[in-house]
């Protein structure tokens, strides 16, 4: 096989700001390049967090895009291994993000014995935060 890793995931948002500073004040991804007008869209920003790159792109001028939905095809949300997820949560919870899924009146729960929790980018990415690798 030629595929060595994967590289980037491309990322659309009507909310670029909000988007920007999630993944970069939240999530703690570097900005890489921002380019203004690019390709008829408002920005096209690469960001960076060890060998993972997120392009985060603005609609075209003269497109808008429908409303993500875990009911369509194709991918449903990325994961993020993290050292402790009680105290990854408590970090982004008091940088005063607030936007969190609740799975059976709890924010971080449990899937066949392992923790995680899953909140929401601006632009309806949902992203699974997890301590523990798949076995």
């Amino acid at each position: 096989m030629s595929i060595r890793a994967i590289h980037h995931v491309c990322i659309q948002t009507e909310n670029y700001k909000e988007s920007l500073d999630f993944y970069n004040k939240i999530l703690g991804f570097e900005i890489i390049k921002e380019s203004k007008n690019f390709h008829k869209r408002e920005y096209n920003t690469w960001l960076k967090l060890g060998d993972f790159m997120i392009e985060l792109q603005t609609p075209k001028k003269e497109d808008s895009f429908n409303k993500w939905s875990n009911l369509n095809a194709g991918p449903v949300h990325m994961g993020f291994l993290v050292d402790n997820v009680q105290a990854e949560y408590e970090r982004i919870r008091d940088l005063g993000y607030e936007n969190f899924k609740v799975k059976n009146g709890k924010v971080v729960y449990e899937v066949e014995g392992e923790s995680l929790f899953k909140i929401k980018a601006p632009e309806g990415t949902e992203i699974e935060i997890r301590d523990t690798d798949i076995k």
